[in-house]
């Protein structure tokens, strides 16, 4: 059984960081696409960033430079790094993992989210 279990959300003044986990059971993260999602009040949810098997890298352009998405295979964890936080920025973030080795297409797997708050 696949289960996604994000931890590291929380509030934070604008400008500050905050270092948002993904454990995986149940997929092996190394031949897994993963990915983040968000989704803020009253809005659709949508894609932060991904990496794929190779470990290549893809971002939002609202995060791109400020968000750094990584994979511990060892650990079987996903991370997402965020500084240079905005209140815009706020949103519950999603885990995802895609049974494949690449990120095109849809996502099968989701965790059940970790709330982020940004403060201006």
């Amino acid at each position: 059984q696949v289960q996604l279990v994000e931890s590291g959300g929380g509030s934070v003044q604008a400008g500050g960081s905050l270092r948002l986990s993904c454990a995986a059971s149940g997929v092996t993260s190394r031949w897994y696409c993963m990915g983040w999602f968000r989704q803020a009040p009253g809005k659709e949810r949508e894609w932060v960033a991904n990496i794929d098997g190779d470990g290549r890298t893809m971002y939002a352009d609202s995060v791109k430079g400020r968000f750094t998405i990584s994979k511990d295979n060892a650990k079987n964890t996903l991370h997402l790094q965020m500084n240079s936080l905005k209140p815009e920025d706020t949103a519950v973030y999603y885990c995802a993992a895609r049974s494949d080795y690449y990120c095109q297409g849809e996502y099968t797997y989701w965790g059940q989210g970790t709330q982020v708050t940004v403060s201006s």
